[in-house]
């Protein structure tokens, strides 16, 4: 039977602070992302993109994603908890960040970027789409070493023990996640990205393929425990991910379409 290696959460400790591997997981993310960004931007040259303005959207998308997703988790998860203890939303390093809210947060940082440089918002996150797996399937690995988000009990042969949890084996939730919404989601995305699309398409792929990959992930991963099964017997995560579904497949027709 698998165990969980119970990692320190910390990576490095210096005195008093540490650098936890949640944080690197983000630094690893956004440097993976500059580093796409920079190889497209010099592949192909007729997309308009310079490796400035690729830095400078670095920036955007940085802010978007955790202050998107520290207000994403604010208010989607446990907004009474946060309503009574207003001081406790600032506290990042207790851990609680949404992936929808990062993700709607990224939105609107890029309207303002797109509004900055001139160029088309729909356009920006078809450059952007391809990207962005990296990141989350980074995210992953941070869940997993720090032995969080564990699935729910299970049978299978590679089924994991987290002893902070209790003995029962568990589906280890978090790696596929990184395997799905990680490495899968940026094969198909580089790979539909590297031919011309219609403007939206790629959007669209990345709203679907996140979608379903969250929504399928989400039978096997525990639901949270303040909140458990919402309607329809869905977590919370499978009704987040569901109007990205049908958003993406509307999108993907529209795009073609016109």
């Amino acid at each position: 039977m698998l165990v969980h290696p119970q990692f320190d959460p910390i990576a490095i400790h210096l005195g008093p602070f540490g650098i936890h591997w949640y944080g690197l997981m983000y630094l690893t993310g956004f440097m993976a992302f500059l580093w796409l960004g920079r190889l497209r931007v010099r592949r192909h040259p007729d997309w308009g993109w310079s490796e400035r303005e690729l830095d400078d959207m670095l920036f955007y998308g940085a802010l978007g994603v955790i202050l998107g997703g520290r207000l994403g988790y604010v208010l989607f998860y446990q907004p009474g908890q946060f309503l009574a203890h207003p001081a406790d939303i600032f506290k990042v390093w207790q851990g609680g960040m949404s992936f929808h809210g990062g993700f709607l947060g990224v939105l609107a940082a890029m309207a303002l970027f797109a509004r900055k440089t001139g160029k088309r918002w729909l356009g920006i996150m078809d450059f952007v789409a391809p990207m962005v797996p990296i990141g989350l399937g980074a995210g992953r690995l941070g869940n997993f070493i720090n032995g969080e988000l564990w699935g729910k009990p299970t049978d299978l042969p590679w089924a994991m023990v987290f002893p902070q949890v209790d003995g029962l084996p568990r589906h280890p939730s978090q790696l596929y996640e990184f395997g799905l919404e990680g490495v899968l989601l940026f094969t198909i995305l580089w790979i539909y990205s590297s031919r011309p699309r219609p403007v939206g398409a790629v959007s669209a792929m990345f709203l679907v393929g996140y979608g379903v990959s969250r929504f399928l992930v989400e039978f096997a991963r525990q639901p949270d425990s303040f909140l458990g099964p919402l309607a329809l017997g869905m977590s919370m995560g499978q009704w987040l991910s569901l109007p990205m579904v049908l958003a993406g497949i509307w999108m993907w027709r529209h795009a073609y379409r016109t």
